[in-house]
């Protein structure tokens, strides 16, 4: 074989390689129940937040971790850890995108998406 036949090869080998590592690492969109099913995979949980219940972050003790609850898109509610501190202006999120797993009872949260109002009218003209 020549050489270019063999670099080809390899480099086709290689392209494969990071293709199948890529699609590994991939999360999908889920409900709590599905996530309860595979604790061990990553998920992205959409729903809003239960203003019914206690948030908790206390960065004095650490600063990394913020407790709250979230319904899903079923109705479902379950208590989120973020692994990170509190967002600004949390509450008046819209909607909440956590990335994470589910450990026991509770989702462990490593990142947050959120959506917040919009602060234009959706195009309407309120001059008359």
């Amino acid at each position: 074989m020549k050489k270019l036949h063999i670099l080809a090869i390899v480099v086709i080998a290689i392209a494969i390689g990071m293709i199948l590592t890529s699609l590994k690492s991939t999360t999908t969109y889920a409900d709590f129940a599905e996530a309860m099913e595979n604790p061990e995979k990553e998920y992205h949980v959409v729903g809003k937040l239960d203003k019914t219940q206690p948030q908790i972050f206390e960065p004095r003790v650490d600063p990394d971790k913020f407790y709250f609850t979230l319904i899903d898109n079923r109705g479902v509610s379950k208590p989120v850890v973020l692994h990170k501190s509190k967002p600004q202006d949390f509450e008046k999120s819209e909607q909440i995108v956590l990335i994470g797993k589910m450990s026991g009872n509770a989702f462990q949260a490593n990142d947050i998406l959120m959506k917040c109002p919009s602060k234009y009218n959706d195009g309407k003209n309120e001059l008359k």
